[in-house]
């Protein structure tokens, strides 16, 4: 039986190396390309067509998610799961979205990393246990669909003017959505409003 083809994405170096490392241990498993950012990652997986990605979800370029999405669209024989420190549920939703197959926190034993890697691959699902329990009792979101999309328009340098732009409504008009989803979340700016609904997964 040919060992599980393996890319690996990961930003922090030593990260990278040391799940390789583990992994390369496992003698049904084959690390066959490495990326430190999200757009060479989808330059790994383009080159390599490997069984199994796995994904830092926070990395330059394109993040985790991103990358899972343009896997799903482009190399569906790839299967997906996301690794990350940050076990925030709305980092879930967005990857389970994008079309991740896995999720596992970078706490884990690399064991278990080399089993849901078996375990996607064979066309299975895996989920933290503790953090699918924390994204079921979290909140629902209380914004409206104009707010959640004038947050997802929100950029540090950029203006209300900006976004309206992009929204094709007024920058008064966007002013007050702003205002609203603030006020709404408890957030002092609106750059704490969109860190806020991000980490719940509304964005």
């Amino acid at each position: 039986m040919s060992a599980i083809r393996v890319v690996l994405a990961d930003d922090e170096s030593l990260t990278r190396g040391a799940v390789g490392a583990l992994l390369g241990l496992e003698p049904d498993l084959q690390i066959v390309g490495e990326a430190g950012t999200g757009d060479d990652a989808v330059v790994a997986i383009r080159e390599h067509r490997p069984d199994v990605a796995v994904l830092d979800v926070e990395m330059p370029g394109r993040d985790g998610s991103e990358v899972a999405q343009w896997v799903a669209a482009n190399e569906p024989g790839t299967r997906c799961i996301i690794l990350t420190r940050h076990a925030r549920p709305g980092v879930l939703r967005r990857a389970l979205a994008a079309g991740a197959a896995g999720f596992v926190t970078k706490s884990a034993p690399a064991t278990v990393l080399a089993d849901v890697i078996r375990r996607v691959h064979r066309g299975g699902r895996y989920v933290d246990p503790d953090l699918a329990m924390t994204a079921l009792m979290t909140e629902d979101c209380p914004l409206t669909d104009r707010e959640l999309d004038v947050l997802r328009h929100v950029e540090p340098a950029g203006t209300a003017a900006d976004i309206a732009e992009r929204v094709h409504l007024s920058p008064g008009t966007v002013r007050n959505y702003l205002s609203s989803a603030m006020h709404k979340l408890g957030a002092g700016s609106r750059s704490e409003a969109v860190a806020h609904a991000r980490d719940h997964g509304w964005l």
